[in-house]
């Protein structure tokens, strides 16, 4: 065991301990096939924003819009570039494209290796720097590249030694979706959702939420990032739409008991994140 004292709610442990996919392994193909028996129309919908989208850095000044180019041979760009440079028996014509992003610019789905906390994960009485599963910052989650003198192209590794994103990819995200509307009831209302007025939402939409369904919030955010055109206003989308309470016990408590695979959400980060890194946390 990498771990003698598992943080307080968390799930360390309950499916092995080198486990590195967490509640997704409730996802199952039982799971898989109850989704498919709820079909009813079969109309297929995009759940993900345009990659260039929310446009700007206003949602997070680190994260940049992306960056698309051209391939390149010979000091060349391969964009309607004729084949026939390289054989005269050739007819095609090429484009080929490469980008580079932040991959959380857009819609995205976190892996474990992106949040992790200061814990006494060894009791010791020393807070570690840990990840879920207790995997160690520095040890196995490292960076994929270092810097040199030409550039980021110097790498170490392919990806984090641990909780690397793949690990969901090769389980796959297929199972039973269960909608909470939150925008129908709440509409554009700065509103952190708590256990109470979630209950009352479930209630009035008969939604019933299952061991390993994958839980999506709509709050209408995502619309709002879409009307601004890649010209987000900072005040409005620190302002607009709900989310869930955080900070809110009883929600926490309710989301590790009833069993839930993953929730997702079509705002910035499922809860409302409230205040700035240098904000003291709220007493409760």
């Amino acid at each position: 065991m990498r771990w003698k004292n598992r943080p307080p709610g968390s799930n360390w442990g309950d499916f092995g301990p080198d486990d590195q996919r967490g509640r997704m392994n409730l996802v199952t193909r039982e799971k898989v096939l109850q989704g498919i028996a709820e079909v009813k129309e079969g109309i297929t919908f995009c759940c993900s924003l345009p990659l260039d989208y929310p446009g700007g850095q206003v949602l997070n000044p680190r994260r940049a819009p992306p960056r698309l180019a051209a391939t390149s041979r010979d000091g060349k760009q391969f964009f309607c570039r004729p084949l026939n440079e390289f054989n005269p028996n050739m007819t095609d014509v090429i484009c080929d494209d490469q980008v580079l992003m932040a991959l959380q610019y857009s819609s995205q789905w976190d892996s474990f290796a992106h949040v992790g906390g200061r814990f006494d994960a060894d009791g010791d009485g020393r807070a570690e720097l840990v990840f879920y599963n207790g995997f160690r910052a520095g040890e196995d989650v490292v960076p994929a590249a270092q810097k040199n003198s030409e550039g980021w192209d110097r790498f170490e590794g392919t990806q984090a030694k641990a909780l690397g994103i793949q690990n969901l990819a090769e389980h796959g995200a297929q199972g039973r979706g269960v909608l909470i509307d939150l925008h129908h009831h709440f509409g554009r209302e700065r509103r952190a959702v708590g256990f109470s007025d979630l209950m009352k939402v479930l209630e009035k939409d008969r939604v019933e939420v299952e061991k390993g369904d994958m839980v999506c919030i709509y709050t209408g955010f995502a619309d709002v990032l879409l009307e601004m055109k890649k010209k987000p206003d900072p005040k409005l989308v620190n302002e607009t739409c709900s989310g869930l309470d955080g900070r809110d016990a009883k929600l926490l408590q309710w989301i590790s008991d009833c069993g839930l695979a993953c929730i997702l959400a079509d705002n910035y980060a499922v809860e409302l994140i409230q205040g700035s890194l240098t904000d003291p946390l709220p007493r409760k």
